[in-house]
C-alpha cells in the first residue's frame, strides 16, 4: 500500500479509535492492531500532528504512581473523521471504475 495513504488511513483508524472514549497510547494500539499494524515509533508522531492541527488534546491522569496521557478527540477531530468518510465514497467510485475497467480488459480476446 502505499505510504502516504497508508499514514492517512492510519490517522483516520487513531481518530476513530477515540470515539468511544479517551484513550492512551498502548491501548490506541491494541485498539487497531487487528485493523492494520501499528508501532509506538509510528503512533506517537501521530498523535502530536493530531493534536497540533487540533484533533485532539491531552491530558494526563496518575495510574500505578506515573503520570498517564490521555488523548481526547474534539469536535475537529470528529468532523475529520466525517469528512473522510464523504471522500472515501469518491475513492470507492474510482475503486469501482478502476476494477470494472479492469475486468473488462481481461474478458476481451
Amino acid at each position: 500500500m502505499d505510504a502516504q495513504l497508508k499514514k492517512g488511513l492510519i490517522e483516520i483508524c487513531v481518530l476513530v479509535s477515540l470515539k468511544p472514549q479517551d484513550s492512551y497510547g498502548y491501548q490506541i494500539i491494541k485498539d487497531i492492531s487487528p485493523y492494520t499494524q501499528l508501532s509506538e515509533s509510528t503512533l506517537y508522531p501521530i498523535l502530536k500532528r493530531l493534536e497540533a492541527a487540533g484533533h485532539v488534546t491531552t491530558y494526563s491522569i496518575a495510574h500505578n504512581g506515573r503520570l498517564r496521557k490521555y488523548y481526547h478527540l474534539t469536535p475537529k477531530g470528529q468532523e475529520k473523521i466525517r469528512e473522510f468518510l464523504v471522500e472515501w465514497q469518491d475513492v470507492m467510485r474510482v475503486y469501482r471504475f478502476i476494477a470494472g475497467q479492469s475486468e473488462q480488459r481481461e474478458e476481451e480476446p
